[in-house]
């Protein structure tokens, strides 16, 4: 278990501090971010230097264990008041806000006051590693408060925020800074059972439940970066099931589009000429653009010939709509490249007019089997009709 818990811990080290550097800047610039930014930079100076590993790097430089665990009480305290100052409006609570600077500073200094009157000595050994620096109660009771003030009002709050507000980020930093809150609370209870010698065995599993609080503290941070990453994802899939379309459609009405197609769809998506997701709006918009302009050279009766085609041909009843809509812009593509000459009357294909973007995919879904389902009338057959 002792071994599940260093990794586990070190894990979180390591995501916390990606998170840190990774939010760094945008955090900084942005006043609403830099307050949470602040108080998990304070609580992942804590988390690391509780991991057996990082204090035995620390005193193989000269640094011993006391000093060690010294300066993670007083961090880990200031963290406490950190997510205080966090979750108090200040410009609403201006005197709650500096009742909590005052206590953090009052805490502070007793454990400094605690551990000079204590003296004492450095210990050896895995309960003095991830121990206390003094042992004395008071110093453990003041240490300990500190920490389940923070995290039970941290918890309320910022679930009581989540379910206030609409914006979706700010949702999930909140719930997850709480989720973390919880694994903090029951973190330092088990501790204060730990040190009062009630639990013996229960230290790597508190462990693991600060590296887990530590994983949680990190995704708080780390929130809009996903959001980012997941809608530029769904932006490059869109691109990606478009392009057949659109580079077939575009190649035939080219005015519509600021940029010819690229050779390979894979060009189009790992060398995007914009950001992801101005890249799907470009090409759902033009590919849209397309429709509407290929309506005129549409047969009155292409939509129906295509879905009879696609039923007889086993699609299925839900894409028999897509699949009739391939099938006459199909056609209509094919009518442009041979030379037909548009007609007067544009004949308005069935949920095109107000397309949306699940209009269009599920077209390009049907794209390939299809786009040459109905025969299209050369020039010739097309004057002869008019």
């Amino acid at each position: 278990m002792s071994e599940l818990a260093a990794r586990v811990g070190l894990g979180s080290v390591f995501a916390l501090w990606f998170a840190l550097v990774w939010r760094a800047r945008p955090a900084l610039r942005h006043p609403h971010q830099r307050g949470l930014w602040v108080t998990v930079l304070a609580a992942t100076i804590a988390i690391t230097l509780f991991q057996p590993k990082i204090v035995a790097g620390l005193t193989s430089v000269g640094i011993d264990v006391h000093t060690v665990s010294l300066g993670r009480n007083l961090i880990g305290v200031l963290s406490a008041g950190l997510v205080l100052l966090f979750v108090v409006d200040s410009r609403r609570s201006p005197h709650l806000s500096r009742s909590v600077a005052v206590g953090m500073t009052a805490a502070v200094a007793a454990l400094l006051v605690l551990d000079l009157v204590q003296g004492d000595p450095s210990r050896s050994g895995a309960a003095a590693v991830q121990g206390p620096a003094s042992a004395a109660s008071a110093y453990w009771l003041i240490l300990i408060a500190a920490h389940v003030i923070g995290d039970a009002v941290a918890l309320v709050v910022c679930w009581q925020y989540s379910l206030r507000t609409t914006e979706r980020d700010l949702v999930w930093s909140l719930r997850l800074f709480a989720g973390g809150s919880v694994l903090a609370l029951v973190f330092w209870c088990g501790y204060l059972c730990h040190l009062y010698g009630l639990t013996p065995g229960l230290l790597p599993y508190l462990s693991v439940i600060m590296g887990v609080h530590g994983f949680l503290r990190a995704a708080s941070l780390l929130v809009p970066t996903a959001t980012a990453v997941a809608r530029s994802a769904g932006a490059l899939r869109t691109t990606w099931r478009l392009w057949p379309l659109w580079r077939d459609l575009v190649t035939a009405v080219p005015h519509v589009a600021l940029a010819r197609p690229r050779r390979t769809r894979l060009q189009e998506v790992l060398l995007p000429r914009y950001p992801p997701v101005l890249q799907a709006h470009r090409t759902t918009i033009e590919t849209y653009d397309a429709l509407l302009t290929l309506q005129q050279y549409v047969q009155p009766d292409a939509y129906e010939k295509a879905r009879v085609h696609a039923r007889r041909a086993g699609v299925r009843d839900d894409r028999l709509a897509s699949a009739a809509l391939a099938g006459a812009v199909g056609q209509a593509r094919r009518a442009v490249l041979v030379g037909v000459p548009p007609s007067s009357v544009a004949h308005p294909l069935p949920g095109v007019v107000h397309g949306s973007a699940e209009t269009l995919l599920g077209i390009a879904r049907m794209w390939s089997s299809m786009t040459d389902a109905i025969p299209c009338h050369d020039r010739t057959a097309a004057a002869e009709q008019r």
